[in-house]
């Protein structure tokens, strides 16, 4: 099986708010595209960010890791939507769905607090 590549589209919104669909495999080859495209966002004023993960295939530790590091750099909680269960397991695993802002296991539209 091939490595599908990242295609990272963003909506920017007057509220200082983007959304990002990533669609593709979030792996070592990619995920730093992620991490620029959020430094570049951020970078614009933009702290409030969505990432759309609906479209998303595959993602590994490097994927992951751009997430923390995503998180890091902003002022405003990284916020992750149509994460899939395997992801969903990962996130629980490591701890990250504990610091990043994520739908309820129970539904997309409930956010679970953010420390």
């Amino acid at each position: 099986m091939s490595a599908q590549l990242l295609v990272i589209e963003v909506d920017r919104h007057d509220s200082g708010r983007a959304e990002l669909r990533l669609t593709g495999d979030l792996d070592f080859d990619s995920a730093p595209e992620l991490v620029d495209a959020i430094n570049s966002l951020r970078r614009d004023g933009y702290q409030q960010l969505v990432i759309d993960l609906t479209g998303v295939a595959m993602c590994d530790s490097s994927g992951l890791s751009a997430f923390v590091i995503a998180h890091r750099g902003g002022s405003a909680p990284l916020r992750l939507t149509g994460v899939n269960a395997t992801l969903r397991h990962l996130l629980d695993r490591t701890g990250l769905a504990e610091v990043l802002e994520l739908p309820s296991a129970a539904g997309e539209n409930d956010v679970q607090a953010v420390g």
